[in-house]
């Protein structure tokens, strides 16, 4: 399938955050929808109504009001330069915004039930981040940055005109291109040269997509080897996703999207991890593999490499149906026959103009092609769950390089109870394992590391990070009134991002919560809340009341006639199991493809009824 409407992506996000941003979802029906709700009560209008001499003085805030205010401001100031950041289209610095302004709410240690105005605060800000973050993430992957169109998305409303010279240059050359795929050239294929060598917006787009090709080509090229297919089943990304690993398909009739660079669909078991936290189809190796394998189980279905490249778009089981009807066991006859549907009629052709020019591009005015760099990382598997913000402190590179080269990665912090390859840049893995033992496991997805500059103290830090003084101190086995210098960092004991206080053990379910957004919010994996409530699946109706920390164990025993009940501490920290502690080069091969699974892709333009299709059947 391909994003031909990519750039649309954001634009339901973008109208959440217009929305977010002056509506009040419990606002009565009638209320100005531009107005911003306030958390506490209006000012009265001294000049609209009469003194009162026998009213009494107005008592002043107590501590606590004054601390509720003071916190409400914070986080109004924190999603408002979130709001910024996500319209100036700054989305990781957007995605920091949201989490702390939630997070000052959770680890204020303040009553939130107790208090209306804090009550109210808590509901907006969590509901309207919430919504927002869960938008992006059924797009695929969270706050990714829009994707440029691919090739293919460029050309599907062109008319293509047929040069004479193009087909007598192209097939000349045939004799002397070397490839493991058959080539042909016909005025079909020729088409696609002719626009992506002699139209501007063809070959801009074409170009763009061979140089971000450099990111990837060696990797790509090691996996065909490795899985025995031809290598240059490579440009299939040329029609897929302009090998953009965090590309996005509309939404199909379905309710899904295909992602990643070999635009795999949401459902179907191959070999490729997705839950709340990981979307393996993002990631380029393991998604590389999963093609590989899927391409080579559909070419040993139809016997011929054309007809397995229709079978990718179309669906094998349909394109078995056109040759059963025409008994034409060749794309070519299916296509001049009218048995293919119009997206898999410009499918081929395109992926064959990209190998022949990909094969000769001084020929085709691609002289100037300049590869991009690979991408090199070192990669640890851990088995505990981080936060990339520490993971950022501990190795000093920008949250926004981590997050690139996490692609599957559906938010700032790793999966816990379960392993995760983590990707860093080259030369940082031994850094990292080296600083992260500083820091207890169970607080790796919410404590920071701080590196120490000349003006710091202790209680500057503090202030920064918003803990104590005492705290710090004790965390970095120092006194309160000690110096920082020569120190060379910190370990900053920050309170969860989403820890709920001694009092938010339970929790009221509304309207539009699921248990993936409720375990996210609460900071608890998936697993754990379906164990403390008993429950299976993900769905949840409102109203209901939840165990959002773990619950207290209450062992009960007879003695002398009597039951007595002892109620065992609760404990919300996460347990993670242990760290493996494996690091290599490149990302771990993914587990074997079920080739035989469900739906798989879907395509770009058309999609037709495709019950009992193959695996990769696509409807739209």
């Amino acid at each position: 399938m391909h994003i031909r409407k990519i750039r649309y992506r954001f634009l339901g996000c973008a109208l959440l955050a217009l929305l977010l941003a002056g509506c009040d979802p419990s606002a009565p029906k009638g209320a100005n929808a531009g107005q911003k709700p306030q958390a506490t009560a209006p000012a009265l209008d001294v000049q609209a109504v009469a003194p009162q001499p026998t009213a009494p003085a107005q008592a002043a805030p107590t501590a606590q009001q004054q601390r509720v205010r003071l916190l409400i401001q914070q986080v109004e100031a924190a999603y408002a330069r979130g709001e910024t950041n996500y319209r100036k289209g700054r989305l990781p610095e957007a995605k920091l915004d949201f989490d702390r302004a939630v997070d000052l709410m959770l680890s204020s240690g303040m009553d939130i039930k107790t208090d209306t105005a804090l009550q109210d605060e808590f509901d907006r800000i969590v509901d309207g981040v919430n919504a927002l973050e869960m938008e992006a993430l059924k797009q695929g992957n969270g706050f990714a940055p829009k994707a440029e169109p691919s090739p293919a998305e460029v050309a599907s409303d062109v008319t293509f005109e047929v040069d004479p010279n193009i087909v007598a240059k192209a097939k000349a050359e045939l004799a002397t291109t070397k490839s493991d795929l058959p080539l042909v050239v016909n005025d079909y294929v020729a088409g696609y040269i002719n626009f992506f060598a002699n139209t501007q917006r063809g070959h801009n787009t074409l170009l763009h997509s061979f140089q971000r090709a450099g990111r990837y080509k060696a990797m790509i090229q090691r996996v065909m080897a490795e899985e025995g297919v031809p290598q240059d089943l490579i440009y299939l990304a040329v029609a897929e996703s302009g090998f953009n690993p965090r590309a996005i398909g509309p939404k199909t009739r379905s309710g899904g999207r295909a992602g990643g660079m070999w635009q795999f669909m949401p459902f179907g078991n191959y070999g490729l991890v997705r839950n709340a936290y990981v979307d393996e189809r993002f990631d380029p190796e393991k998604s590389t593999r999963a093609y590989a394998r899927y391409m080579k189980f559909i070419y040993d279905q139809l016997g011929d490499w054309y007809l397995a490249m229709a079978g990718y778009d179309w669906g094998s089981g349909n394109v078995q149906r056109a040759v059963q009807k025409t008994g034409y066991a060749d794309y070519w006859e299916l296509y001049k026959r009218n048995n293919l549907p119009g997206e898999t009629k410009s499918y081929v052709p395109e992926i064959l103009a990209a190998i022949i020019i990909a094969n000769n591009p001084s020929h085709y005015g691609f002289d100037e092609v300049t590869l991009d760099p690979p991408i090199l990382t070192d990669t640890v598997t851990i088995g505990y769950s981080v936060d990339l913000r520490l993971v950022s402190d501990l190795v000093g590179a920008p949250i926004d390089e981590l997050i690139a080269l996490n692609p599957s990665l559906l938010r700032l912090i790793t999966p816990p109870d379960t392993s995760f390859d983590l990707h860093l840049p080259a030369g940082a893995a031994q850094i990292f394992e080296t600083r992260i033992a500083a820091i207890p496991e169970a607080k790796r997805n919410a404590w920071r590391y701080h590196r120490v500059v000349p003006e710091d103290t202790l209680a500057s830090v503090a202030r920064t990070y918003r803990v104590a003084v005492a705290e710090l101190a004790a965390t970095n086995q120092l006194r309160e009134t000690d110096s920082v210098e020569g120190i060379e960092a910190l370990v900053v004991p920050v309170a969860p991002a989403a820890a709920p206080s001694a009092h938010t053990m339970l929790y009221t379910t509304r309207k539009g919560d699921t248990l993936v957004t409720i375990a996210d919010r609460f900071g608890v994996s998936l697993n754990q809340l379906r164990r403390w409530n008993k429950m299976t699946g993900i769905k949840v109706e409102p109203g209901r009341r939840l165990n959002v920390a773990e619950p207290a164990v209450v062992q009960h025993t007879t003695r002398r006639g009597h039951r007595a009940g002892t109620s065992a501490p609760s404990a919300t920290a996460l347990k993670a199991a242990p760290a493996k502690g494996s690091t290599h080069a490149s990302s771990s091969a993914a587990p074997a493809a079920q080739s035989g699974s469900t739906a798989h892709k879907t395509t770009r333009r058309h999609r037709a009824s495709t019950h009992g299709a193959s695996p990769n059947s696509k409807q739209k």
